[in-house]
C-alpha cells in the first residue's frame, strides 16, 4: 500500500476511535459540545475513506479512456470533501442553536479527557498528514490534513466552553451550547476554503511563478534550446501535466528539433519528478 493511502488509513482509526469516546463521554456526561465535536470526528471517518479511495484510484495508470491518468480522482475527492465539511459544520450549528435556550444538567468534569486527547491526537496525525500530503503532492491528503487541523480548533473550542460551563454554570448557562456553535462554524469556514482550493485545481489554475521558473530553468539546459516562449501547467492529481513552446533555430532539420524537444521532455521529468509528462511545440527562435 502507498504512503498516502497508509496516512489515509490510520487516520480512519483515529478518527473512528476518537469519535466513539468523545460520542460517548459526551452523552453519559450531558456536554453537546463534546458530543458536536464527536460527531465531526465521526465525519473524518467517512473523510479518510475518500481519500484513501481517491488515492487508490488515482494510482492506476492510464489508459485510453483516460490519456492523462486517473488523477483527478484525488483532486475531485477534495474538493467533494470540502462541501461534506461545511454540511458537517452547518448541522452542528444548526442543532446547538436549537439546544441554546434549552435547560439541561451541568457538563460532568470528566468530559474534558477526550477533548485534550483529541488535541494531541489530532495535532499528531495533522502533521503526519501534512508532510506527505506535500511530500506527494496531494490535495486530497491535504484537504484531510486541514480537516485534521480544524479538528483541534473545535476540540480547544469545546474545552473552553465546557470549562466554563463547569466552573461558572450560572454565569453562562448556555456556554455549552455556544461551544457546539463555533465547532460547527470553524468546520463550515474551512469546509469552504477545502472545496476553493479543489476547484482551482479542477479548472486547470496555473502553479505559482516559482513552479513555472523552474520548468523554463529545467528546459533551457538542453543544448539547441534558445529559448522557452510559452510555458502552461495543470495538476492532474498528484503531478502536473506541462506545456510547453520551445524556440530552437529555424535553420536547423526537423529530425534535429524534434530530438532537441524528445530530450527536454526527458530531462523535465528526469528532473522534476512532480512533473507527470511534457508536450513540446517546437517554435523557430526569433
Amino acid at each position: 500500500m502507498a504512503t498516502g493511502q497508509r496516512v489515509a488509513l490510520a487516520g480512519m482509526i483515529v478518527s473512528g476511535l476518537l469519535a466513539v469516546i468523545k460520542i460517548t463521554t459526551g452523552l453519559m456526561g450531558h456536554s453537546s459540545a463534546v458530543v458536536a465535536d464527536g460527531i465531526e470526528s465521526a465525519g473524518d471517518v467517512l473523510s479518510s475513506g475518500v481519500v484513501l479511495l481517491a488515492l487508490t484510484v488515482a494510482a492506476k495508470p492510464a489508459d485510453s479512456e483516460h490519456p492523462y491518468g486517473h488523477g483527478r480522482a484525488e483532486t475531485l475527492a477534495g474538493f467533494s470533501l470540502g462541501f461534506m465539511l461545511v454540511i458537517t459544520g452547518l448541522v452542528i450549528s444548526v442543532s446547538a442553536l436549537r439546544r441554546v435556550d434549552a435547560v439541561g444538567p451541568s457538563p460532568e468534569a470528566y468530559v474534558i479527557w477526550p477533548l485534550i486527547g483529541s488535541v494531541v491526537m489530532k495535532s499528531t496525525l495533522a502533521g503526519v498528514k501534512f508532510h506527505y500530503g506535500r511530500k506527494i503532492g496531494s490535495s486530497a491528503l491535504m484537504a484531510d490534513a486541514w480537516n485534521d487541523a480544524v479538528d483541534i480548533l473545535s476540540a480547544l473550542s469545546a474545552l473552553a466552553a465546557v470549562s466554563l460551563a463547569i466552573l461558572v454554570p450560572h454565569h453562562i448557562p448556555a456556554a455549552d451550547q455556544w461551544g457546539a456553535f463555533a465547532v460547527g462554524v470553524i468546520v463550515v469556514f474551512t469546509g469552504l476554503r477545502v472545496a476553493r482550493d479543489g476547484a482551482m485545481h479542477l479548472m486547470d489554475t496555473m502553479p505559482d511563478s516559482a513552479t513555472i521558473s523552474m520548468i523554463r530553468s529545467v528546459a533551457v539546459t538542453v543544448p539547441g534550446v534558445r529559448g522557452v516562449e510559452k510555458c502552461f501547467a495543470r495538476k492532474t492529481g498528484l503531478q502536473y501535466h506541462v506545456d510547453l513552446h520551445l524556440e530552437v533555430d529555424p535553420e536547423i532539420t526537423v529530425r534535429r528539433s524534434h530530438d532537441i524537444a524528445t530530450q527536454v521532455r526527458i530531462v523535465i521529468k528526469e528532473t522534476l519528478p512532480w512533473v507527470a509528462d511534457v508536450l513540446v511545440h517546437v517554435e523557430p527562435a526569433p
